[in-house]
């Protein structure tokens, strides 16, 4: 009996600070719910940022695809928005919301159930960017009334009705970009609709502002009514300014209703089942195929182009060559052969004999050389060969005798006779000379 009362106490226990609360939402129109520590029956002390909350869907991890929650720290307090699809009509949603007090790390856990009630779509939608506001700012009712006044009152009366907020974003969370500033609102993204169709001043104004369209952002422009939404607290960006119905053309913009529509297709789809991925489906990556891609075309590449250069090379290779210059090097060692050959006057068969005796041994070898001595007495020329390394081929053991000035060559004797080592120099031919030394 005792372990009963036990496991009553304890089951008590458990269930205590687990409240349920009952929320309506409709179909088509924005849903927004504060979430704050009066909820948990916490009393809200001087610590700001005391509390956190984590919301989700009853036996999921995550919300619903239509809402989400933020957290504001200018409200020290979180936000669940959204607007619900015609999938979710007539269905019961529930939400735990568990809280955290990070002062002494107390959890509390509420229940919160949603019933989402049916609704015709509005037909005819407004679509504007606030950009003095912030998301949070138009979770204030009496902004949102505000800004319903505005249309109902002056430029969309036929509404007075029926208006209502379709969708609500921030223009970060839409793809704008965050100000500069960080004093600077981050601007928020708005839809008013209603059944109602659009009224002739309405039709003005979007004509008005029509040429604007090309531009990502004016808010330089002013229009005819600027002055109705700066005194209700509110400055829009006229090139963002859409007005879609079933009589206006379907100018829309990327944060209109093709979201909402791709959303309800995925959850009508899915059935509102959060359904993770498995294994096999992970994308892998091939990093043979890229070292392929990075290596193997360079490299096939780089071999054509050598293969480009070198027949290049090879082909061109015969236009390198000069016939002129190969006879002119081939037949440079016959200028001194023939400077060295014997004269037509001779006629004897011994000189023949040593002559070409003499010429097949230059041609044998090219340190022995053909030097060509005459005979004083008998005046007949006589060849005798003298080798270029033997050092004493000018002395000969003989002493080096010199001419007289007007004949300064080197003389040998040869058979007493003399030996003209090298040719006369040429004749010198007078001339000017110029300023610069240089002969005229």
């Amino acid at each position: 009996m005792k372990f009963l009362n036990l496991i009553v106490i304890v089951l008590a226990l458990i269930c205590h600070g687990v409240e349920s609360l009952k929320l309506q939402a409709n179909v088509g129109e924005l849903f927004t719910y504060k979430i704050e520590p009066q909820l948990f029956n916490w009393t809200h002390q001087v610590i700001s940022q005391q509390f956190r909350y984590r919301p989700s869907l009853k036996s999921y991890p995550d919300l619903p695809s239509w809402m989400r929650y933020m957290y504001s720290h200018e409200y020290h307090a979180g936000f669940l928005y959204g607007t619900p699809p015609e999938s979710a009509a007539g269905k019961d949603l529930s939400l735990d919301v568990v809280a955290l007090n990070r002062q002494n790390y107390e959890t509390r856990h509420v229940v919160i159930s949603m019933f989402v009630a049916y609704k015709f779509p509005t037909p005819n939608v407004v679509q504007m960017k606030i950009n003095n506001l912030n998301w949070v700012h138009l979770m204030d009712p009496g902004r949102v009334e505000n800004l319903r006044n505005i249309f109902r009152n002056d430029l969309w009366q036929n509404s007075r009705e029926d208006l209502s907020v379709v969708f609500m974003e921030s223009a970060v969370n839409m793809g704008g970009r965050l100000p500069l500033r960080p004093q600077q609102r981050e601007g928020v993204i708005v839809h008013v609709g209603s059944f109602a169709q659009f009224s002739p001043r309405l039709m003005e104004l979007q004509e008005e502002v029509r040429p604007l369209y090309k531009l990502p952002s004016c808010t330089y422009k002013r229009t005819s009514v600027q002055k109705i939404f700066e005194n209700a607290g509110f400055k829009l960006d006229w090139c963002a300014f859409r007005m879609v119905g079933i009589e206006s053309p379907t100018e829309i913009l990327y944060h209109s209703g093709k979201q909402n529509e791709q959303q309800m297709a995925e959850d009508q789809r899915h059935q509102d089942r959060w359904m993770g991925i498995s294994k096999e489906e992970v994308p892998e990556r091939n990093y043979i195929d890229e070292f392929a891609f990075a290596f193997a075309i360079p490299g096939v590449i780089f071999a054509i182009l050598i293969g480009m250069l070198s027949a290049v090379l090879c082909f061109q290779h015969e236009k390198f060559y000069d016939p002129h210059s190969e006879f002119f090097f081939a037949n440079i060692f016959h200028i001194c052969e023939e400077s060295c050959a014997p004269s037509a006057s001779s006629d004897s068969s011994s000189d023949d004999g040593s002559e070409s005796s003499s010429e097949s041994d230059y041609h044998m070898s090219s340190t022995v050389q053909m030097v060509q001595c005459s005979d004083s007495k008998s005046n007949q020329p006589i060849t005798t060969l003298k080798s270029l390394k033997d050092p004493n081929f000018l002395l000969d053991n003989t002493s080096l005798r010199s001419q007289s000035p007007n004949n300064s060559f080197y003389q040998l004797d040869c058979a007493n006779s003399s030996i003209y080592a090298r040719p006369k120099p040429p004749p010198y031919k007078g001339g000017t000379l110029g300023r610069n030394g240089v002969d005229i």
